[in-house]
């Protein structure tokens, strides 16, 4: 089956559960993903369907992606991403994958981009303790000493050192599944995911 649904990050808010307690969540707008490819071992190697979501105008869609869409009968999409499946025979082009696939569901594992926080330094980026904050210190926020003398007399790789922080692929394991809106196609997880508002995110069956 396929295990795995994408959509965009609404943002949070807070619901109230059955027992009268306050539940952190995340609402994610999964609407259905269509099968736009279906790969299989025979003609690609391995098992996979593609899915697309995301509404475009025709007149934003390029000939080369234009010409994939006709190919396979489908509609155009913004988006295309691949999902790994047993037997891809079972699923034709055209079909949708709907959040009401994960009625059932009790925990999910969502992917996301991380917000990118630009060129950070160590003290933000990793939690260094810095040094002492007062007038009469020359050390306050700086890494500090960083490699060997006369041997090996060079900085080891894997240094925490000041640099780009953030635009990572980030996945959260394990979140608790409040509720599902078949309706208005959204799940809410218990918690926070990657990324900031109208992200795009991948929620998989853990």
């Amino acid at each position: 089956m396929i295990n795995a649904i994408y959509g965009t990050k609404l943002g949070m808010t807070q619901i109230f559960s059955e027992d009268d307690r306050v539940v952190p969540v995340t609402v994610i707008l999964a609407a259905p993903n269509t099968i736009c490819q279906v790969k299989t071992a025979e003609t690609d190697g391995y098992d996979a369907v593609q899915l697309g979501f995301g509404t475009i105008r025709e007149k934003h869609v390029n000939q080369p992606m234009s010409g994939h869409f006709e190919k396979h009968g489908v509609e155009p999409v913004r988006h295309l991403r691949e999902v790994r499946v047993e037997d891809a025979s079972d699923y034709k082009p055209g079909e949708t994958m709907t959040v009401s696939a994960f009625a059932d569901v009790k925990k999910v594992d969502v992917t996301g981009t991380s917000k990118g926080k630009g060129f950070a330094g160590v003290m933000k980026r990793y939690g260094f303790a810095g040094g002492p904050g007062g007038h009469g210190a020359h050390f306050h926020r700086a890494p500090g000493s960083v490699g060997m003398c006369a041997t090996p007399s060079r900085v080891l790789k894997g240094l925490r050192l000041p640099g780009h922080m953030g635009c990572d692929t980030v996945t959260v394991k394990n979140l608790e599944v409040v509720r599902i809106d078949e309706e208005q196609n959204l799940i809410l997880v218990k918690g926070a995911v990657p990324g900031g508002k109208n992200a795009t995110v991948r929620v998989r069956m853990a």
